[in-house]
C-alpha cells in the first residue's frame, strides 16, 4: 500500500462507494464523514468523483476527534434521574470511544 488520502466528503447514498471501488482501493469512513482512502490514482480519482475536501492526516484526525467529543457530552448529559450506568448503555449504547485513523506513511 502506498499510503492513505484523507478527505472529508458527504456520503450521498447508493453509488457513493461502489463494489469496484472496494476492490480497487481501500476506502473506510468515519465520524464526520472523514474518509481514508488508499493513495493510488483509483483512490485520487474518488475522492475527486465524490467532491471530497483533501485534508492533512492531523486535519482528519482533529475532525473526528471533535466529532468524538461532542458525541461523548452528549452521551454524559443523556439522563435519566435514578438511572444505573447499565441501563442507560441498554437505553442508547455505549459512551463514544476515541478513534484514531489508520497512518501509513508513503
Amino acid at each position: 500500500m502506498n499510503g492513505f488520502l484523507y478527505c472529508t466528503a458527504t456520503n450521498t447514498g447508493k453509488g457513493f462507494i461502489t463494489h469496484q471501488d472496494r476492490a480497487d482501493f481501500f476506502i473506510r469512513g468515519f465520524a464526520a464523514d472523514v474518509w481514508v482512502v488508499e493513495k493510488n490514482q483509483k483512490g485520487a480519482l474518488w475522492v475527486s468523483r465524490v467532491s471530497g475536501t483533501s485534508k492533512t492526516y492531523d486535519e482528519a484526525q482533529t475532525i473526528v476527534d471533535n466529532a468524538v467529543t461532542t458525541a461523548q457530552s452528549a452521551w454524559d448529559a443523556n439522563n435519566v434521574e435514578g438511572e444505573t450506568e447499565a441501563a442507560k448503555i441498554q437505553r442508547i449504547g455505549n459512551r463514544p470511544t476515541e478513534i484514531k485513523l489508520p497512518y501509513l506513511p508513503a
